[in-house]
C-alpha cells in the first residue's frame, strides 16, 4: 500500500522571521519518514536559506495512493541506497560459524554509579567472526602475503563506477561468462543481482545458492573490473571444497563483497558503489556498510 505523511511545520530563520504550514501531505517511500528527512525536503524544495530551528508537528502516516512522483524521484541531491543487511545479536551468516554477540560492556543503568544524573551512557561490546553480515574480502583473506584491510586504499572501495547485472536465481544458479559478454564492465564495480537476498536469515539461504563460475571470474579479471559483489550466500559454488572465484579475483586484487541486498532498487548503471570496512591490520574480511549513490536528477 502506498504511504503518505501528513504534518505541520514551523521553520525559523537565523536572520529573523519564520514560515509555518499546516496539514501538508507528501508521498513517501516505505512506511515512515523521520522529522529530519521531512525538514530537509521542505528546505530543499522551497530553496530556503538561513534556516535555523525547525519543528515537525502532528505527523501522521496515512495509507493512501500517491498523488505525485515520489520525493526522491524529484531530488536535487544525490540519493543513497543501503545495500547492507542489518547485523544483530545471534545472526547466522554461515551455519558453521558462530553468530555475533552484541551486548553492553557498560549499560546505562550501571554507568549511573560513575556519573551525575542525566549523564548516563552505554558502551557496547561485540564479539564476532569477520565473515558476518554484508562484508568485503580483500587479498589477505585468501593469500598470506596479500594486502589486508589496512593496506587497501580508499579508492578501491569508494565511489566506484558500477553496473548491475541481473541473473535471476529462478532461471539459473550459475553465473557464467556468457552473462558478462556485451556488458561495459571494465574498471567498474560489477554487482550481480540474483534475488537470493529474499531468503536472508532463513534456512534456504545457506545452500544451493547462486554463484559465479571460474570462467566468469577469469573474464572479470581479464576485463580489469575493480570489485565484484553478489546478493547471495557466496560468490563461489560452496558445494565442493575449492573456491576458484575467490582465488582468481583476490589474486588480481579485485575486491569481493558478499551478502548484498536491495539491488533491485538500482538502475542497471549510472550510479557509484561504496563498501567501506574499518582499517584493520591482519584482517582480510570485515562487515561493511555497502551503498549505492545515484546522482541528482536535475
Amino acid at each position: 500500500m502506498d504511504k503518505r505523511v501528513q504534518f505541520d511545520f514551523e521553520i525559523y530563520f537565523t536572520n529573523g522571521g519564520s514560515l509555518k504550514g499546516q496539514d501538508f501531505r507528501l508521498d513517501i517511500q516505505g512506511d515512515d519518514i523521520s522529522d529530519k528527512e521531512l525538514t530537509d525536503y521542505i528546505v530543499e524544495d522551497l530553496r530556503l536559506l538561513m534556516v535555523g530551528e525547525t519543528k515537525i508537528l502532528n505527523k501522521t502516516i496515512l495509507a493512501e495512493p500517491h498523488k505525485r512522483r515520489l520525493m526522491n524521484a524529484e531530488r536535487e541531491s544525490d540519493l543513497l541506497i543501503d545495500l547492507s543487511h542489518t547485523i544483530e545479536d545471534g545472526l547466522v551468516t554461515y551455519k558453521n560459524l558462530p553468530a555475533p554477540i552484541i551486548c553492553d560492556y557498560l549499560s546505562r543503568e550501571n554507568s549511573k554509579q560513575f556519573y551525575e544524573e542525566g549523564t548516563e551512557f552505554q558502551i557496547g561490546k561485540i564479539e564476532m567472526v569477520t565473515n558476518t553480515g554484508t562484508y568485503l574480502d580483500c587479498p589477505f583473506h585468501r593469500f598470506e602475503n596479500g594486502k589486508d584491510l589496512s593496506e587497501v586504499g580508499l579508492t578501491s572501495f569508494t565511489d566506484l563506477d558500477a553496473i548491475v547485472i541481473s541473473v535471476p536465481y529462478s532461471e539459473t544458479l550459475a553465473i557464467t561468462k556468457e552473462h558478462l559478454i556485451n556488458r561495459e564492465i571494465r574498471n567498474r564495480a560489477v554487482l550481480f543481482h540474483t534475488g537470493w537476498d529474499k531468503n536472508w536469515n532463513t534456512e534456504k539461504y545457506y545452500d544451493n545458492h547462486p554463484y559465479l563460475t571460474e570462467e566468469a571470474a577469469k573474464y572479470l579479471k581479464d576485463c580489469n573490473v575493480r570489485l565484484a559483489g553478489i546478493d547471495s550466500h557466496n560468490i563461489d559454488d560452496t558445494s565442493g571444497k575449492t573456491r576458484p572465484v575467490h582465488t582468481t579475483l583476490l589474486g588480481a586484487e579485485i575486491l569481493i563483497v558478499e551478502h548484498l541486498c536491495n539491488l533491485h532498487l538500482l538502475p542497471e548503471e549510472g550510479f557509484t558503489f561504496s563498501a567501506a570496512p574499518p582499517k584493520f591490520k591482519g584482517a582480510g574480511t570485515f562487515p561493511v556498510r555497502a551503498m549505492a549513490k545515484l546522482p541528482k536528477s536535475r
